[in-house]
């Protein structure tokens, strides 16, 4: 829902999500149920062309605690690694605009549109104007539940789609046609509670990783169906969270358990970085099924994005009273060093020989990263890489 409520007054409590019957507790909607401090509630959306020329991640968060509300647009195309980004107070949560990038929710579940407005005064490399539709409901992801010494640091819902993409990307001045024939994405919706804004000491956790060892999520897009994997798995091997999914197209088709995944990577030496993956379902109906994954272009979203390795921009940090709006232009090539020990996100072609339906063929989202010590690996340190 596009913002049509001005708020003058930043203190206020009333807005215009008020007027709806939403309220979930005697709280004005403004405030959530908890006063955690890291409370949050963000849009997450990638782009690409079903190949490596481009690949598009861009999202908004608003951080109702912290009373700040930022946004995104990060797009890798070979050596450039492009961001614009902006951040202000929080006011009316209908307002789902920060600057210069908006999220219009055209149809709830169905069709969302996302805008980055170009030609902002000295920077005109990024601007996007591209809807997204999905045919069939959400899958509503597990929810994560973490606690470490006596904190609970991740308290988080999450639903997650595949869709298609239509409209315009406008990269260096050149506008990229986006056609659904050939964009695809994934998006999901999550909120609750996880690590956000200026970073908090870290006491009796100074040790601990808040999300210490794998993580995977690797949502794909095979047409007239999806497969979705993912795998929080600790040092020590025990899974926090995992999931095997085929969420099928026809809305009247139901959707397949895919079983406990098994992960095989490759890894690059000398980095963080994997060179592709097979994911195996053993338990798929009609018999074991194994997901190969390679690697087309990586954006590494936790350099000028906001996921948490610069010190001057995270999720949900305070920039000031006023709109903060910026523009950085990256080298891939440069970034990778230091890019690799945060979230990282590539588009990648999935293939798979389905025993009834013969190969199968996708393209998706391969994010994957690796938190401290994971001797599985090979990484008993936190600084270690690959060998």
């Amino acid at each position: 829902m596009a913002a049509s409520v001005s708020v003058v007054n930043s203190n206020r409590s009333i807005s215009a999500w008020d007027d709806y019957p939403v309220h979930q507790t005697s709280e004005y909607v403004r405030h959530p149920a908890t006063s955690d401090r890291n409370f949050y509630d963000r849009y997450y959306f990638n782009l690409h062309p079903s190949s490596g020329d481009y690949f598009a991640v861009f999202g908004l968060g608003q951080y109702p605690n912290l009373g700040t509300t930022d946004a995104f647009l990060a797009v890798t195309r070979g050596d450039d690694h492009l961001v614009v980004r902006a951040s202000k107070p929080l006011t009316d949560r209908s307002d789902i605009s920060v600057g210069p990038i908006r999220i219009e929710v055209i149809e709830p579940l169905r069709k969302l549109r996302v805008i980055a407005e170009p030609d902002r005064p000295g920077d005109s490399r990024l601007g996007m104007d591209v809807t997204w539709t999905c045919p069939v409901d959400p899958f509503e992801e597990p929810r994560q539940y973490l606690r470490a010494r006596g904190t609970v640091v991740f308290d988080t819902q999450r639903f997650a789609q595949l869709g298609r993409w239509e409209g315009t990307l406008t990269v260096d001045g050149t506008d990229l046609a986006v056609t659904p024939d050939r964009c695809g994405g994934a998006r999901d919706r999550s909120w609750g509670v996880r690590p956000v804004g200026e970073k908090q000491p870290d006491g009796i956790r100074q040790t601990i990783s808040v999300l210490g060892g794998m993580w995977n999520y690797m949502p794909a897009d095979f047409g007239d169906h999806w497969v979705i994997y993912l795998c929080h798995e600790e040092p020590d091997g025990n899974r926090t969270m995992q999931t095997g999914m085929r969420v099928w197209t026809d809305p009247d088709r139901p959707r397949d358990h895919l079983g406990r995944p098994e992960w095989t990577h490759h890894t690059i030496s000398g980095t963080r970085l994997l060179a592709g993956s097979h994911i195996t379902f053993p338990e798929a109906p009609g018999g074991a099924i194994t997901v190969d994954v390679e690697p087309l272009a990586t954006n590494f979203i936790s350099i000028g994005a906001g996921y948490g390795i610069e010190d001057d921009w995270c999720h949900g940090m305070w920039q000031g009273e006023d709109l903060t709006e910026q523009a950085r232009a990256y080298k891939v090539s440069e970034i990778r060093a230091l890019g690799q020990y945060g979230v990282v996100d590539s588009v990648a072609r999935f293939t798979y020989n389905d025993p009834a339906r013969g190969p199968q063929e996708g393209y998706g989202l391969y994010e994957h990263g690796f938190f401290g010590p994971f001797p599985r690996l090979g990484l008993t340190d936190r600084g270690d890489l690959f060998g």
